[in-house]
């Protein structure tokens, strides 16, 4: 009787020590996945910010641009009709 009792509460800590320590795997798999998951946002944040500097140098040459032709159209309706 008292083997049986010996046997169950080995088998229990044996159980107890393998959950603890699936426990601590998962742990440490999750802190490591919140680290990935943490670098990925801070690049892509990086990459919106040189995205967001393209695109305003773009609108700058591009509304310089077209600031050029507004006045060269301007200098040609201002002249008289050469007809």
């Amino acid at each position: 009787m008292i083997e049986v009792i010996a046997a169950i509460a080995g088998a229990s800590i044996s159980v107890a020590a393998m959950g603890a320590a699936g426990f601590s795997r998962k742990s440490d798999e999750a802190r490591e996945a919140v680290i990935r998951l943490t670098s990925a946002v801070e690049h892509i944040a990086t990459q919106l910010e040189v995205l967001h500097k393209d695109i305003k140098e773009d609108r700058r040459e591009t509304f310089g641009r077209l600031s050029t032709v507004e006045q060269r159209v301007s200098k040609l309706e201002a002249r008289p009709p050469s007809c």
